[in-house]
């Protein structure tokens, strides 16, 4: 159950009139299944293969910011002859030295799969929290990235999106004090067994996989440990939290891993993906296979973690 804002709140709950607070479940489910199906169903495969999808995905994005009262900017560039963007809003204008707490998604998927949870449940959830911090007022800028071209064959090269971006981003001196990138999201099971691990991790985490997972390296475990802490703080969602090394497989497999190469904290939000999700990078990665009340549970529970972050002067 999520901690509703009020009188007796914390201080660092979402409490004021224009600040983020509790969105009745239902409503959150449903505004997440209509991304999803918008952009996994209608739209379907997205990346440079598909030009028209993609360019129908960035569309959609645009709209969507637009309405919530953003102005939307790009990153352009092309790869292989498409035209590919970072598409990215900002909610705060901040103080404090330029402090910024970056959340991103990727909107592409592999070829041949409509890419419901890998990973149009990431994005969906990036808009509804966008959504949700329109109109806040905050004592440190958020922003809300939409990257191009993640899955391979782009991951770890220059035209992978997040790599361009952590790269402009150092080379402005740019104050991120912390990315989170939401990866794979919407796949909970409470079967017994329907959770796996790399080798040795399974003796320490649950093997029901009804649970979303906080991933970072080493360097990134401070904020790691602040981010899972205000989430348990607002939220009984089930949560587990890992800093370990990048070599692990999976740790390291999504936008957060740019972030770390240009020396920026970062942190991924999971549902462990390949390890739990059964329908990943394939065909029958469908809207119909998300589980959208859960989603919208972890949502409302980012939403007050994210507001207690970036009030948190030691980010």
């Amino acid at each position: 159950m999520i901690r509703p804002p009020g009188p007796s709140a914390s201080a660092d709950a979402p409490a004021a009139a224009h600040t983020p607070g509790n969105t009745p479940a239902d409503e959150g489910a449903e505004r997440l299944r209509a991304h999803v199906a918008q952009l996994a169903g209608e739209i379907g495969e997205r990346n440079v293969y598909r030009p028209r999808s993609l360019e129908a995905t960035q569309a959609y994005l645009r709209s969507c910011w637009q309405e919530q009262g953003y102005a939307v900017d790009e990153q352009a560039y092309t790869t292989r002859g498409v035209r590919c963007a970072n598409l990215e809003v900002t909610a705060s204008a901040g103080q404090l030295g330029g402090r910024i707490l970056l959340l991103g998604a990727h909107y592409d998927t592999v070829p041949g799969s409509p890419g419901a949870n890998d990973n149009a449940t990431g994005v969906a959830t990036l808009l509804e929290l966008s959504r949700r911090f329109a109109k806040a007022s905050l004592p440190c800028e958020m922003r809300f990235v939409a990257f191009a071209n993640e899955e391979s064959p782009f991951f770890l090269t220059r035209d992978q999106g997040s790599v361009r971006y952590a790269k402009r981003a150092r080379a402005r001196r740019e104050n991120i004090r912390l990315m989170i990138s939401l990866e794979t999201m919407g796949c909970y099971r409470d079967r017994p067994g329907s959770q796996d691990y790399p080798p040795l991790l399974r003796r320490f985490y649950p093997d029901r996989g009804n649970f979303i997972a906080f991933v970072s390296n080493l360097r990134s475990r401070p904020a790691l440990k602040r981010l899972a802490r205000a989430f348990r703080a607002a939220s009984d969602f089930p949560a587990e939290h890992i800093a370990t090394l990048a070599i692990i497989p999976g740790v390291a497999w999504s936008d957060h891993l740019s972030f770390w190469r240009q020396g920026y904290r970062a942190v991924m939000i999971t549902d462990t993906a390949f390890y739990r999700y059964p329908y990943y990078h394939t065909a029958e990665d469908t809207p119909d296979k998300i589980d959208y009340h859960r989603l919208a549970a972890v949502t409302q529970g980012l939403t007050c973690a994210l507001w207690t972050l970036a009030h948190q002067r030691g980010l």
